[in-house]
């Protein structure tokens, strides 16, 4: 099955469940439905399905104003840079729910990230990390099988606001079903699915396919690894990860978000003076004075160089 086809199939099936419920974007039960994302939706009968104009600080305005009136509502978005247009609401208006508005109802916003570059300036400004760090708000990456069946059964019409990112570079891969889910932090921000002693591999934003590429290759190699997704850009539960690293010493960083603004400095930063690293591997995308410009947005990763470094 492709990453797209389950996530659909998780939305459907998650919306068809609460009795009153208002989904709204611009044609998400029509034409391309966001490229497949929301096709097929069903609600129940006492919900709303609004396929709306092209108008993102309304909608914005929209959903905090359900929310506030204790209805819940999701926003799917077909690109995560027009969420810009809503940035007055992202900040000011959620900073007046949270301090002074008491409600039991939800709204999230669900973007396409797109990452699959060549698409433009307008499509420039898609890390993820820098929408949700503006007002510290929780956000939520999708990466494979696992945390899309947690993040999606327990965040998408949970009470309060947060946003759920979901990489166009990924909808038409096979979805990756790791052997196993180690561990989950109560939060959601960090899924492990290995445990080893020789290196911890840590996978931000919508890197996990790299970091579940370069755990098999270790193992192929006989390198014990613990691999870790953080899948939180801004406020994440690091404690699972620094035990690791403090019995591997070796760390390998994967962070695919196109800013300089990286979650992974948070990391570092907690780790220092801490413990003493004997490796420290971090793959990162290079962006060069034409990053505006539409380019390959691929993160480009020699695995057989990271497994030379680690064995020398």
């Amino acid at each position: 099955m492709k990453y797209l086809e389950f996530i659909n199939q998780k939305i459907r099936d998650t919306v068809l469940l609460p009795e009153k419920l208002v989904l709204f974007g611009q044609n998400i039960g029509a034409g391309s439905c966001l490229g497949g994302l929301t096709r097929n939706l069903k609600i129940q009968e006492n919900s709303m399905l609004i396929n709306s104009t092209n108008t993102e600080n309304s909608l914005c305005g929209l959903g905090f104003g359900l929310m506030m009136n204790n209805v819940s509502s999701i926003f799917f978005m077909k690109q995560l840079d027009f969420l810009l247009l809503g940035i007055d609401h992202l900040v000011n208006t959620y900073n007046i729910i949270r301090n002074n508005h008491q409600t039991n109802s939800s709204f999230t916003i669900m973007p396409i990230i797109m990452d699959n570059g060549f698409q433009g300036p307008q499509s420039s400004h898609n890390n993820f990390g820098d929408f949700c760090s503006i007002a510290r708000i929780q956000g939520y990456t999708i990466t494979n099988k696992f945390d899309a069946e947690k993040i999606i059964d327990s965040k998408l019409i949970d009470s309060g606001f947060r946003i759920i990112g979901v990489s166009q570079r990924l909808f038409q891969t096979e979805l990756i079903e790791p052997e196993k889910l180690i561990y989950t932090s109560d939060d959601l921000s960090v899924f492990q699915y290995s445990d080893g002693g020789d290196v911890t591999i840590v996978c931000f934003n919508f890197s996990f396919p790299y970091g579940y590429e370069l755990a098999e290759k270790l193992s192929d190699q006989n390198i014990k690894h613990s691999l870790f997704n953080v899948n939180s850009p801004t406020i994440a539960d690091w404690r699972k990860i620094i035990d690791s690293i403090r019995k591997t010493k070796k760390i390998i960083i994967i962070d695919d978000s196109k800013s300089t603004n990286l979650n992974y400095h948070m990391l570092l930063s907690e780790l220092s003076g801490e413990i003493q690293l004997e490796k420290k591997i971090i793959i990162t995308k290079k962006l060069s004075n034409n990053w505006l410009n539409p380019i390959d947005d691929q993160l480009s990763v020699n695995y057989d160089s990271i497994i030379e470094n680690l064995m020398k």
